[in-house]
């Protein structure tokens, strides 16, 4: 169709407007577009799914090229798969065993020692119990749960801690629970005031700084990114580690899997966290208690913004947006809008970042994209109906059979129609919005390409015995059996359009001399044709004053949507059922699929016209439409190769059908 390169605001509007009102108009039409826009995404915001999708934003924003890891955070202590087969003993050990870590883990010169297991029972052996609470004194944290048990009566908090007779000994107890998205991810600084990191913090004499509202935590790195050492390792650093490994540092005992789960397969102790997005795998909870430690301890956490800060932030994109839409839309518009949308989301990285305040861009960058894309598309409607009034007013499109029967009776001058059985024809050409752009700067040399080309193919339709309907930009409508009778409509219109895709070739041929003797680089022209034959109201069209003649009907849409599916089917010509029954005789005809296209809800068998082709091809191709309604067609199928030789017309048909299967 027509090629648009810029929408200004319209330049006909309604009979009578000034210039001045059309301006008006537009500008209070794009008020109230960026008021509806800001209205419905600030009041979205303030669902939960809006929620989530800000924290996937956070997701990436925080794991792009996240701050490093403190130097002087915790050190892991990992129950691990090397463990477990070094120890010998199935799972949970015995306390003894712990005791012993503790022990090993002070005398090396741990400062403080977090257990991120929960001792809530007595074990089976009670020296073991008795080992361990011997051992435990004011440098060791040990777990404690908090879970949330919902009954239709009431919701209650429970809390499991220690053992009394480890708590008796001034080990310190951490609640180690978390508190997971929506998603299932681990997003959140935990809100507990006695919280495992915090004690730990506590113990190690670290300063906290203060977690108010949604506190979001800031990850280093995926699984394993703090430095990790296997437990039968701890139980001899001496003799298995570097010396002074664990002087003056935080431990973190707990489970911690070497080959870190999946979010698929899940794991013990494991949660999603941000990198989940990146690798797809869980991080241990004994490594997240180490990271929620350094971010309270150094002050990392990202604070979330408050619905005022979110809604303030689309509002000021609406703004935005009115103002880079307010003179006109077109392709300056689309070059504004890139560096204005990264702005929006360099300056929320910037504040995460810089501030520790996320900010989405979700909200600013959603209010920009609507407004500017609404307001795109009621110019472009605006446009599209200046260029149609703009044609009914200054052409005409009669074929001499029509202008000599009008001149012999001029009563026909009147508004209405009769209902007939016609064969419609649309041709449009591919690719011309580029080639309009090609040519925007020497408009004369479009004019003269665009009436090269509709000149043959006019005189085709007429010489044909066809009525030409309209020019609609690079498109043309035409019709047969009308305003005289003509018996072989369907053929005469299917036979018009094989010599126009002639035509095309010998332009084409044409404008490839032309350019050799320029030395430039040729234009090939394309085209596609939808044919399709049925009732329509045929007459003249219009108001009482100006009027055309034209047709009205369900087959006219068909024609029109057969014409935009020739391109998806890599054929030139497409043809609708009625038409191919009455045209058979004359010309071979070969099925190619059934539709349901835009507007209509029965399904429309589609054909295309062969020239020439064997019988014997022909039927071949028959029995691969039957395999394909059957559901028995493959791509792999060598039908596809035969028929491709066969019938080279139909080769990017059968491309297309292989790629699709």
């Amino acid at each position: 169709m027509t090629a648009i390169k810029t929408r200004r605001p319209s330049a006909i509007g309604f009979p009578g407007e000034t210039a001045a009102r059309r301006t008006q108009r537009r500008r209070l039409g794009l008020v109230a577009l960026a008021a509806s826009v800001t209205a419905l995404l600030s009041l979205a915001s303030l669902t939960p799914a809006w929620s989530l999708i800000e924290l996937r934003n956070f997701d990436y924003l925080s794991t792009f090229s996240p701050p490093p890891r403190p130097e002087d955070g915790p050190v892991i202590v990992a129950i691990d798969e090397p463990s477990m087969a070094e120890i010998g003993s199935q799972w949970p050990w015995p306390r003894a065993l712990h005791a012993r870590l503790i022990e090993a883990l002070r005398d090396a010169g741990a400062k403080a020692i977090g257990i991120d297991i929960i001792f809530a029972e007595p074990s089976a052996a009670p020296e073991n119990d008795a080992a361990l609470a011997a051992v435990l004194g004011t440098d060791v944290v040990l777990a404690g749960d908090e879970t949330l048990i919902e009954t239709p009566q009431a919701d209650q908090f429970v809390r499991t801690e220690p053992l009394d007779a480890f708590a008796a000994r001034g080990a310190r107890t951490g609640i180690a629970s978390v508190a997971l998205s929506g998603d299932g991810t681990l997003r959140q600084v935990p809100a507990y005031a006695d919280g495992f990191a915090a004690q730990l913090a506590q113990t190690a004499g670290r300063r906290q700084s203060p977690v108010s509202g949604v506190a979001l935590l800031q990850t280093f790195g995926p699984a394993r990114t703090y430095p990790t050492v296997s437990y039968y390792q701890a139980l001899e650093p001496g003799q298995l580690l570097p010396e002074g490994f664990f002087r003056d540092r935080i431990v973190i005992v707990g489970l911690s899997l070497q080959n870190a789960p999946t979010l698929r397969a899940g794991g013990a102790d494991a949660f999603a966290t941000p990198f989940t997005v990146h690798t797809g795998r869980l991080v241990a909870g004994a490594e997240l208690q180490a990271t929620i430690f350094d971010n309270i301890t150094h002050d990392l956490f990202i604070r979330k913004a408050g619905h005022p800060v979110t809604i303030t932030a689309i509002v000021l994109a609406s703004v935005l947006a009115a103002a880079a839409v307010l003179r006109s839309t077109g392709w300056r518009t689309a070059a504004l809008s890139l560096p204005i949308l990264l702005f929006i989301t360099a300056a929320s990285y910037a504040m995460l970042r810089l501030g520790h305040v996320f900010i989405s861009p979700l909200g600013p960058t959603l209010s920009y994209l609507s407004i500017v894309a609404g307001q795109s598309a009621f110019d472009y409607a605006a446009e599209r109906r200046d260029r149609r009034d703009i044609t009914r007013a200054f052409s005409r499109y009669l074929s001499p059979a029509l202008v000599e029967r009008l001149a012999n009776d001029p009563s026909q001058l009147k508004l209405g129609g009769e209902r007939r059985t016609l064969t419609i024809l649309f041709c449009d050409v591919r690719g011309f919005t580029t080639i309009s752009e090609a040519l925007k700067d020497d408009p004369e040399q479009l004019t003269t390409l665009i009436n090269r080309l509709l000149t043959p193919l006019s005189e085709i339709v007429l010489e044909s015995g066809g009525t030409i309907d309209k020019y609609i930009g690079d498109c043309l409508m035409a019709f047969w059996n009308a305003p005289l009778d003509d018996p072989r409509h369907a053929s005469h219109a299917v036979g018009a359009a094989l010599r126009m895709l002639d035509a095309i070739d010998h332009l084409n041929a044409e404008l490839g001399q032309e350019a050799a003797a320029l030395g430039t680089e040729p234009r090939v022209l394309k085209i596609g044709i939808g044919i399709n034959t049925g009732d329509c109201v045929v007459g003249n069209m219009g108001s009482s004053r100006r009027f055309d003649y034209s047709v009205l009907g369900d087959c006219v849409n068909l024609a029109s949507r057969l014409e935009g599916e020739s391109k998806n089917y890599g054929v030139p010509l497409l043809i609708g059922e009625q038409t191919a029954q009455l045209s058979a005789p004359d010309f071979r005809i070969a099925e190619l699929d059934s539709i349901t296209v835009k507007g209509r809800t029965t399904l429309s068998p589609i054909f295309t016209v062969l020239q020439p082709v064997e019988a014997l091809a022909l039927e071949r191709h028959r029995q691969l439409i039957a395999a394909k309604y059957a559901g028995e067609l493959h791509s792999s199928d060598a039908a596809f190769a035969e028929l491709e030789r066969a019938i080279p017309q139909l080769g990017g048909y059968y491309r297309l059908l292989r790629q699709r299967l």
